[in-house]
């Protein structure tokens, strides 16, 4: 999960880098990380590019800050969801599939982490272990959920798997192929899944 550090990071930005942070999200997200430099950030953020530096100190500290606050925002939504469920193990553990619709809404253009992974060859960046972060926390998820609901380990452990590939393919699926009702086809796929493990 991202970092107290990285909460009072973004809680303690005044309302000129809040705005940066706000533009650059929906450039990166819409154009792409590498096609969209600092100059433009600035440009549509009505600052200058020493303003932006300022802040931020780099664009690579910038697009970290971006995807962690997207992170932190995902696991928010999925947690207060959790949160609702307290009595079906079951329900709880498809708690990721349930809120997509509503994620999706804004992410018409696939997985922000997903995209920006494609863009981000070395392995080492700051964004790409937001990036690793991101997947296995909700793989984990996935894993103690079932757990919880019964399933032994090794059944656990597999079909965090499936269900992390599941809700990655609907995301990817929904954005790229436009399929109609993937969200719903593929929550279904999940339900059999738990279902048979939970048996």
């Amino acid at each position: 999960m991202p970092t107290d550090s990285t909460e009072r990071e973004t809680e303690e930005l005044t309302p000129g880098a809040q705005r940066i942070l706000e533009v650059a999200s929906e450039l990166f997200y819409r154009r792409g990380i590498h096609a969209v430099g600092v100059d433009t950030i600035a440009a549509e953020s009505g600052v200058t590019k020493r303003t932006l530096y300022n802040r931020f100190g780099s664009k690579d500290n910038l697009l970290r800050i971006y995807l962690e606050t997207k992170d932190r925002r995902w696991r928010e939504l999925v947690v207060d969801r959790l949160g609702s469920e307290n009595g079906d193990p079951r329900a709880r553990v498809l708690v990721p599939f349930t809120v997509l619709p509503e994620w999706l809404t804004e992410s018409d253009r696939g997985c922000s982490f997903v995209n920006a992974f494609a863009e981000l060859p070395e392995r080492d960046h700051p964004g790409n272990r937001v990036i690793r972060a991101e997947k296995q926390w909700l793989r984990r998820f996935f894993h103690d959920r079932i757990t919880e609901a019964g399933a032994e380990e090794g059944a656990a452990s597999t079909l965090a798997v499936q269900l992390l590939a599941l809700h990655e393919g609907a995301i990817v699926s929904n954005a790229i192929a436009e399929v109609p009702g993937t969200v719903r086809a593929v929550t279904e796929a999940a339900t059999a899944l738990v279902d048979a493990a939970l048996a």
